[in-house]
């Protein structure tokens, strides 16, 4: 077995090191501090986000109701077999949904605080619809989920999924 000088082997240990060392602080500087803003929502201030929803469906504009949807959003909704995963479809399902003027009302909600900036709402809920044509009512009992995310400081829908309840 050949010995190197203690000069070699200093280096190369000395080089192995800073090998190791750089890949860490540049795993680091990738990954970064948690960037998210403020503190952690509250329950109730996620609860408090399918009110604002709510409030949007009894305004009957379909806009208004897809502006509590991010760009990015995904609809997978109560009364329609097809998703809707743009702004346009989500305007359109709304505009459909809207004729029988939805009224909302959680029976069972399960809210799970993400991290500052994303929560989930999963749980059931029921509507009572009223039939544009002869104005009779009937109460449609789904399970839902939302995924809120916080995007240039205001809560968003990033995901919504709603179906009827199987046994109902």
């Amino acid at each position: 077995m050949t010995r190197r000088p203690i000069t070699k082997r200093v280096a190369v240990v000395t080089a192995g090191a800073l090998v190791a060392v750089g890949t860490f602080a540049a795993g680091v500087g990738v990954a970064g501090p948690d960037k998210q803003s403020g503190k952690k929502p509250t329950k109730a201030e996620i609860a408090a986000q399918f009110d604002g929803w709510n409030k949007a469906l009894r305004t009957g504009d379909a806009e208004t109701v897809a502006d509590r949807y991010a760009k990015d959003a995904v609809l997978l909704p109560t009364v329609s077999n097809k998703v809707r995963s743009d702004r346009a479809g989500i305007v359109d399902y709304f505009e459909h949904f809207l004729l029988n003027k939805p009224v909302g009302k959680k029976i069972e909600t399960h809210i799970n605080i993400l991290d500052n900036n994303s929560a989930l709402d999963a749980g059931v809920y029921k509507f009572t619809l009223t039939d544009p044509d002869t104005g009779a009512k009937r109460v449609v009992e789904a399970r839902y989920t939302y995924e809120y995310e916080k995007r240039n400081g205001e809560w968003k829908i990033v995901n919504h999924h709603s179906s009827a309840m199987p046994e109902g």
